[in-house]
């Protein structure tokens, strides 16, 4: 008889010994998701951190773990919650392929609260069995044949429902709770996982939050199963399970199959561009064409060609993608984020600065940006993000410029150089810049079983 798949991730996730190159990613990952918690914490007009952050303080509680930026400590599952809610703020956290969530934002927040507040676990391999089950998760909802997220079909966001879980498994192996009380620890989680993205087409700030309250429920899950609350053995399978409730159906293979051995935890890409990653491969093509001569003055009509399952996200509806209503709406808008790389963008070729202000010239131009549906992108999709790009000059010229999958992506992912440029720049805009070295150095230093206290220093 099979056992239960909570069980199978319980086991996997008290005993994995992740390999060299597991453990080298890991410090990779913590190091992205505190660069992009200090810019969010830095973003000027920002909304849903202060907020987090205001409500905790309410609360009140033991101060055990930092908020990051802040110098402030609250009860361990707080700060994981206001930590999440930064690391997610900016849509610059990595991003599994083919899942299309974003892992590390969840559950490296809640395993350093856990670790800051005395959990004594191997850090790295709690943080790596986290990720990977999130990404698992991830990928058992997704359709074999269409390659359709069937969590996002119904409107779910697959980040904050799968990362609640991989949350949980990171503070419970931190714990030291064994596969038995891992499995209670996945099971209890199941019931606290939740996140709608409707935010992504017509507005409102809740999504940044979502990766919060998936960390603050990881440990919340993973105490109360230390203190010997259970949960149902067959929580992820069942009639009335996980799956059962989120996707209607799912790849049970994708959840065990090599685990342990073939990491998914590897295929988590860095992102290049603070932006919603289905509009990474459209900002590629028109940093190409505009790197080959092309000037804004130039355009007269611009068509974007992506994946078909995307167009829900950063196409429609037309009139809120056109004109959107905010930096942060700006985000998640094919033409918006067309415009500004075609005009020319900041960081690694888009970056926070351009979305701190609408401008009106690109506000104006992303009204010339028609998006559709392209058959070769739609065939990778979700393996890749690909696109093409034409442009009509005024003088009647046709441009075009095509990728098979975005920077950053498979094939093409960021040098250890650029992920570090991305950390500075992102955590120099709210350290000094000896502060963001010593940083650095003290992320690097969790590989060799370094202090987690160094990452917040008092």
């Amino acid at each position: 008889m099979t056992a239960p798949l909570a069980r199978i991730l319980g086991e996997f996730a008290a005993t994995v010994d992740p390999p060299e190159a597991v453990r080298a990613d890991v410090p990779e990952r913590v190091l992205d998701v505190l660069g992009n918690a200090l810019a969010a914490h830095a973003e000027p007009g920002a909304d849903a951190a202060p907020a987090a952050l205001a409500t905790m303080r309410r609360w009140g509680g033991v101060p055990e773990a930092s908020v990051l930026g802040s110098g402030e400590r609250l009860p361990a599952p707080n700060a994981a919650f206001v930590n999440g809610v930064l690391a997610h703020s900016l849509d610059f956290d990595d991003t599994h392929l083919p899942s299309v969530l974003h892992p590390s934002a969840s559950v490296v927040p809640a395993a350093l609260a856990a670790a800051q507040a005395g959990a004594e676990g191997d850090l790295i391999a709690a943080i790596a069995a986290g990720i990977e089950v999130t990404n698992r998760l991830g990928m058992a909802g997704c359709d074999p044949e269409t390659g359709a997220n069937l969590y996002f079909e119904r409107g779910q966001h697959a980040t904050s429902i799968c990362g609640t879980i991989g949350a949980a498994v990171a503070v419970a192996r931190l714990y030291g709770l064994g596969p038995a009380g891992i499995a209670d620890a996945i099971g209890i989680a199941a019931s606290m996982g939740a996140g709608v993205l409707e935010a992504n087409r017509t507005g409102g700030s809740v999504k940044r939050t979502h990766c919060g309250w998936a960390a603050h429920s990881g440990v919340v899950a993973a105490t109360l199963a230390a203190e010997g609350l259970t949960g149902p053995p067959t929580v992820l399978e069942g009639r009335f399970g996980f799956f059962t409730a989120h996707t209607g159906r799912f790849d049970p293979g994708a959840v065990t199959s090599g685990l342990g051995d073939d990491w998914e935890l590897l295929r988590t890409v860095f992102k290049p561009y603070p932006s919603n990653h289905f509009t990474h491969a459209g900002i590629d093509c028109a940093l190409a064409l505009r790197a080959a001569g092309l000037e804004p003055g130039e355009i007269a009509a611009v068509e974007l060609g992506v994946a078909e399952p995307v167009l829900r996200t950063i196409a429609e509806p037309p009139e809120e993608k056109a004109r959107p209503r905010s930096g942060y709406h700006a985000k998640f808008s094919g033409p918006y984020t067309l415009a500004v790389a075609l005009t020319g963008g900041t960081g690694l070729g888009v970056g926070l600065d351009d979305f701190t202000e609408l401008t009106p010239e690109r506000l104006e131009l992303a009204t010339r940006v028609e998006v559709r549906a392209d058959p070769a992108a739609t065939a990778v999709f979700p393996r890749a993000f690909a696109g093409v790009l034409r442009v009509r000059t005024r003088s009647g010229e046709l441009l075009e410029h095509r990728v098979a999958s975005s920077r950053g992506g498979p094939g093409h992912p960021l040098s250890a150089a650029e992920v570090t440029a991305k950390f500075t720049g992102n955590a120099g805009r709210a350290l000094a810049a000896s502060d963001v070295e010593v940083l650095e150095k003290a992320v690097r230093a969790l590989a060799d079983g370094g202090p987690v206290s160094a990452l917040f220093p008092a």
